[in-house]
């Protein structure tokens, strides 16, 4: 049992640590590379996608499954989705853009995104709204990883933890970028980055440590806490997604197929997850009926049992 413990604090561990390093390789980036519109945009395309399957496909039945009803899973769903939107909606929040390579608007030239033409504490504000956000991942990547402890399928906690990973890069980014463009000094980019990358890895740990006993307790509490981050991680997806579409006809089909790539590597993993979660069943449900079968137990329970009745 305390080996078992061990492997799943390991497995959170090593991913909370890639979670950090790809928030610092993201958030490095506008020092030591020159992003452009495009490049950026097919990425998060990609990583919306993959949000978006991932929520649908793993998230959602897992949680349904955790919870015995599909309505009551949904509702936390909804929750999840509206608490985001609402941390997006009154917080400084990110905007996944650069300067370099904008189109051409309307007037006939390219503007800067609305965040880059903030004040010099706009950085401040959207990272402390992001740092919320960070949050909210870091309760996906427990509850997943709790979730493989508790036999939904080791393709769950990867997904998940390559959802977080992916998406981790774009939200340092923006706090970086935002820094580089308000003037801040350069020896304050690799603390804020450091404190920021930490937040997901922290809280992940926090959240795996406090709620494991809940868990234990209440399967339960573990179906509504995957509903919600369905939710959150539906509502990432659409922010990213439904604001460009009408701004990036220009790059509509690679756009699209990054979408695509993200949504199918969604349900290769999903198919994954499901496999390992049916092989999990398919092997508890064998386990009471070769134990029914041994000598020692009551009669009348299983297939030996009632043979030895009937003797």
């Amino acid at each position: 049992m305390n080996e078992a413990v061990g492997n799943v604090w390991g497995t959170l561990v090593v991913y909370c640590g890639l979670v950090g390093a790809a928030s610092l390789a993201g958030g490095a980036l506008p020092c030591y590379l020159a992003l452009t519109h495009t490049r950026l945009q097919v990425a998060v395309s990609l990583v919306a996608g993959l949000m978006f399957g991932l929520a649908l496909v793993q998230l959602l039945p897992h949680a349904a499954e955790a919870v015995g009803s599909v309505s009551v899973a949904s509702v936390w769903v909804v929750a999840g989705f509206v608490a985001m939107f609402v941390l997006q909606r009154f917080l400084p929040f990110h905007e996944h853009d650069v300067m370099e390579g904008q189109p051409r608007a309307a007037c006939g030239h390219a503007h800067p995104p609305a965040l880059l033409r903030g004040g010099p504490l706009g950085w401040v504000g959207v990272a402390a709204g992001l740092s919320l956000h960070s949050v909210l991942d870091g309760l996906a990547l427990a509850s997943a990883v709790a979730a493989v402890d508790h036999g939904h399928g080791h393709g769950l906690g990867v997904g998940t933890s390559l959802a977080v990973i992916l998406h981790k890069p774009f939200c340092a980014l923006s706090v970086t970028t935002l820094m580089v463009a308000s003037g801040t000094s350069r020896r304050w980019y690799f603390p804020v980055n450091l404190a920021f990358a930490l937040v997901t890895p922290v809280a992940a740990l926090m959240f795996f440590w406090g709620g494991r006993p809940v868990w234990e307790a209440h399967p339960v509490w573990l179906g509504y806490a995957l509903a919600f981050c369905a939710g959150t991680f539906l509502c990432i997806a659409c922010a990213d997604l439904l604001p460009e579409l009408q701004f990036h006809a220009h790059d509509r089909v690679k756009l699209s197929l990054a979408l695509v790539v993200g949504v199918i590597l969604a349900l290769w993993i999903g198919d994954h997850a499901h496999g390992d979660g049916s092989r999990h069943d398919h092997d508890a449900s064998q386990g009471p009926a070769v134990e029914a079968g041994s000598p020692g137990r009551t009669p009348g329970v299983g297939a030996g049992g009632e043979g030895s009745e009937g003797r």
